[in-house]
């Protein structure tokens, strides 16, 4: 861990929701923090498990905010911007993901844990026009999902919880993907059956 990291991870401690928030930001915008968010809401929600509602959703605010800032950089910077900081077929797959699926391209980096990709995605979603109202929506359920997902696991386990999810965090985070697909296709029948009754 980098001294730099050091103090940031002591600071949001000390500071509780809005150190989480903090970290949160930083980590979904310009300062890579891989898998700290996770740490630090762990070890926050064990040590005043009753609160553990109130940190989710700091977290939740903090990544929401840092991805917003980085949807801004893409939509002003454009794919110039994009190709001058990454490069490859990676990007190529990415912008065509995100052209074809739109929010969802988005909604499933946000619950699979580090060090899965994630901000070239939110980075992309602003290059291809994806709007910050539909990217705010997709990465509250992504990462409220994920976030209150370790919530639990820390009120149930306490600082335990991490090692829960290193061992099991893949099968975890495909449950997760598995709820949400089946909450959206059900939200799609009741939309068409609504669409044919009227």
């Amino acid at each position: 861990m980098s001294p730099l990291v050091g103090r940031i991870r002591a600071l949001a401690l000390t500071l509780g929701g809005p150190g989480l928030f903090l970290v949160a930001f930083l980590d979904s915008s310009f300062l890579p923090l891989p898998g700290i968010t996770d740490v630090l809401l762990v070890v926050t929600v064990a040590r005043n498990p009753p609160a553990m509602l109130f940190y989710v959703a700091m977290t939740v605010a903090g990544s929401v905010v840092g991805c917003l800032a980085l949807h801004y950089l893409g939509r002003k910077g454009g794919e110039a911007l994009v190709r001058r900081k990454f490069t490859g077929e990676k990007i190529e797959r990415s912008m065509a993901a995100l052209q074809r699926n739109g929010v969802i391209a988005v909604l499933v980096p946000c619950l699979l844990p580090p060090p899965s990709p994630f901000k070239i995605f939110i980075l992309l979603a602003g290059v291809v026009g994806i709007s910050a109202t539909r990217l705010a929506i997709a990465i509250v359920i992504g990462r409220g999902v994920r976030y209150l997902t370790l919530g639990f696991l820390a009120v149930t386990y306490g600082e335990r919880a991490m090692a829960y999810m290193s061992e099991n965090g893949t099968r975890v985070s495909l449950m997760a993907l598995g709820s949400l697909a089946i909450g959206f296709a059900a939200y799609l029948l009741w939309r068409r059956r609504r669409a044919g009754r009227s």
